[in-house]
């Protein structure tokens, strides 16, 4: 289980937060300056839990009707915006940016 405090030292680290399985916000680090908040947070919490959610969907669905294997379990999946990226593993995840993100140092701190 990844650390927030680890987490937020990943170069570019906006915010750092752990989230319920019903995509409600349990905890959250935001660096100083950031534009994001507590409630973009929880939002992107219930987006993360969403994305995931749909991302299982069809990767049973294409197990299923191909027989390939290996598409489930989906662990976590990144969301790329304009300014800035959303890495998610699990329950966990990091808000990095784009100019800074190094997405392997993500998914390394996150598995």
């Amino acid at each position: 289980m990844p650390s927030l405090d680890q987490l937020m030292t990943l170069p570019g680290a906006l915010a750092a937060f752990e989230f319920s399985d019903k995509g409600e916000l349990v905890n959250g680090k935001i660096s100083e300056g950031s534009s994001l908040n507590e409630t973009a947070l929880d939002l992107l919490s219930h987006v993360c839990v969403a994305n995931t959610s749909i991302a299982t969907m069809q990767a049973r669905g294409w197990e299923n009707m191909t027989g390939d294997k290996g598409f489930y379990p989906v662990e976590g999946f990144s969301m790329i915006g304009l300014d800035w990226t959303t890495v998610t593993h699990g329950q966990f995840g990091v808000v990095i940016e784009n100019d800074k993100a190094d997405l392997e140092a993500a998914y390394a701190a996150l598995a």
